[in-house]
């Protein structure tokens, strides 16, 4: 094999797993460590940076970094690194001074954001600091988009979302509420310079079913749109008996939803076996922890309807084959219900955007958009979050609005958007005497913290009761303690090297070998301990001076404790932090437009 390159930033990026998993590419160990100093307000900053709603996403992110975390390779439970961005959040103080310049005098450019959710938030965030003027078209009287209508306040109370809202908007956005776009002509003929359309997946699926619509029936409801109707009070009783028809996030927000308004036997109605459920496993503990039944392997046959009135529901029930694709039906059951709540999924809702513009759309009438600058076949209009690529998550959305203003930035300056800013990196050595590192780098037992709830006895009482109460600074004490500081890389020095073999004799979990070169799939099995994961790059050494062997260390087995530095007698490794430097539009690394007037004011903040 080729001497690893470790110049190139996605090497050591993805031996930090949880950032490399991440898609803002938050750098977690940094936050954790910071956290356990106390710098609170650091850590939050850290966070912000790259994924712009902490105290959000610390309540509500799908977690994609946590079974990427290293440390569950180690025991089995990765580090709670979204608990802790709350801990961040909730602990912070006062981030003013700490927010971009915003010009006084403008660039010229208009940029108009239909929908005023996590992406184009995103958008405004990366674009005001440049001297951009950024509309946003909001539907409803209040930002948030759906993560304040689908999203109930049990999980993400209204303050929180009030305030990292606000401090975008405090940056002089132009934000015109009860503004619906109903005509991407009209929106093009306003001449804006770019336009972006983050309105998410705002329709519900159907399920078309016998009794559906039957005449008088009101009670099957369409998930997404009850949540929206709970969120403005538009809905504020349930009957007692209710099935929820689908079993992902939405479904455990309406069922949990549905006993805080008076709800008594709530039912999830899955059509498989539990191990292929799309909700989070922490949301479907949180629904079954309060009763909660979910129930699997039955399929919807049709809504019994009595005298214009819903009292049940049929269903088959299944048999599956070991994957799930083959299904026998071995019975048929109705179950007695008040209401039916469908939550089988999302899709988007284009019918505003007229089908002559030029707009290319392709499978599932969705926009054709390019995965990189989020740009649609107009060459002025991009997308992104769930109106890109259907229903996902925040921590995605916020990623796309990132990416967006980068393209959007390189539309308007004449670049072309397809050179895409390069990311940098610093690398710095730890070392603060012979065995002595700037960071903590003993294993710590500390199993993973659980998340204290409000009792069930009292978590019922209001909609807006946050349930999950945070951690206690003993629990943060621990869990940041279990972090496995990824980010601090295990760097070799050939020349420095004379085979002692006194690192590999002192690696707790054999990543080290020296030994002949050879191809990859041979080297792999002529290591220490055989590697067969495949999901880290081996690095491997360029020859070394005394034997022209090479030093090979199995990435994804080493757990970056530092000891082959420390027991080295020459120095050949050491210890160094790796910071990925990642490009925004607001960092102005690449800026081109020219600024009439340097002259610039702090964006206020209501926090």
């Amino acid at each position: 094999m080729k001497p690893t390159d470790i110049k190139n930033p996605d090497y050591f990026h993805k031996v930090v797993d949880c950032q490399w998993a991440c898609p803002a590419h938050t750098p977690v160990p940094e936050y954790i460590r910071m956290i356990a100093a106390g710098r609170y307000t650091d850590a939050y900053m850290v966070n912000w940076h790259s994924n712009v709603f902490p105290g959000i996403l610390g309540r509500t992110c799908d977690r994609p970094c946590e079974p990427a975390c290293r440390r569950d390779r180690v025991d089995g439970s990765p580090v709670a690194i979204c608990r802790l961005k709350r801990v961040a959040a909730d602990n912070r103080g006062d981030i003013t001074d700490r927010l971009p310049l915003i010009p006084t005098e403008k660039n010229g450019k208009r940029v108009a954001c239909i929908g005023a959710g996590p992406s184009a938030l995103t958008v405004a965030n990366d674009l005001m600091p440049l001297g951009y003027d950024v509309v946003i078209f909001e539907q409803y009287g209040v930002p948030g988009g759906l993560m304040r209508t689908n999203i109930p306040e049990f999980r993400l109370p209204g303050r929180v979302l009030d305030e990292e809202t606000q401090v975008i908007l405090d940056m002089g956005v132009d934000i015109r509420y009860n503004s619906p776009v109903t005509s991407m002509r009209s929106l093009l003929d306003e001449e804006y310079d770019a336009i972006f359309v983050g309105v998410g997946a705002p329709r519900g699926k159907e399920l078309d079913l016998p009794g559906r619509h039957d005449e008088g029936n009101t009670n099957i409801h369409i998930g997404i749109d009850w949540l929206e109707s709970v969120a403005f009070g538009h809905v504020s009783t349930v009957g007692q008996r209710v099935l929820i028809i689908g079993v992902g996030n939405t479904a455990m927000d309406c069922c949990r939803s549905s006993l805080r308004l008076g709800g008594k036997d709530i039912k999830v109605m899955a059509r498989r076996p539990r191990e292929f459920f799309k909700a989070s496993p922490w949301e479907l503990e949180d629904a079954e922890e309060e009763n909660v039944e979910i129930v699997v392997n039955h399929a919807p046959k049709r809504f019994v309807i009595e005298d214009g009135k819903l009292v049940g529901m049929e269903f088959d029930v299944l048999e599956w084959d070991e994957g799930a694709t083959h299904s026998t039906t071995v019975d048929t059951v109705v179950i007695p219900c008040d209401d039916v709540i469908l939550a089988i999924g999302q899709e988007n809702a284009f019918s505003w955007i007229e089908r002559d513009l030029g707009m290319e759309f392709g499978e599932w009438d969705m926009p054709v958009v390019d995965e990189v600058t989020m740009q649609s076949s107009l060459p002025k209009v991009f997308f992104g979050g769930d109106a890109a690529w259907g229903p996902k998550n925040i921590i995605w959305a916020v990623a796309h609005g990132h990416a967006a203003a980068i393209s959007i930035h390189l539309l308007c300056t004449d670049a072309s958007l397809t050179v895409r800013p390069p990311q940098g990196m610093n690398l710095l050595s730890q070392k603060m005497g012979m065995t002595e590192w700037s960071y903590h780098n003993d294993y710590n037992p500390s199993p993973r913290q659980r998340m204290t709830h409000v009792e069930l006895t009292k978590r019922f009482s209001s909609l807006d009761l946050e349930v999950e109460l945070g951690f206690t600074a003993e629990q943060t004490a621990h869990e940041v303690q279990r972090c496995l500081n990824c980010d601090i890389q295990t760097a070799f020095r050939e020349p420095l090297c004379i085979e002692c073999d006194a690192c590999i004799d002192i690696c707790p979990v054999q990543c080290l070998t020296i030994t002949t070169n050879g191809d990859e799939a041979d080297l792999r099995s002529r290591l220490s301990a055989p590697s067969t994961n495949l999901t880290q790059s081996l690095f491997v050494s360029a020859a070394l001076p005394q034997t022209g062997r090479v030093m090979v260390k199995d990435e994804n087995v080493c757990v970056h404790c530092g000891l082959c530095a420390e027991r080295c007698p020459t120095a050949a490794w050491d210890m160094e932090k790796f910071e990925l430097q990642i490009p925004y539009a607001a960092s102005g690394h690449f800026l081109h437009i020219p600024v009439k007037s340097m002259s610039a004011t702090k964006s206020p903040a209501r926090i």
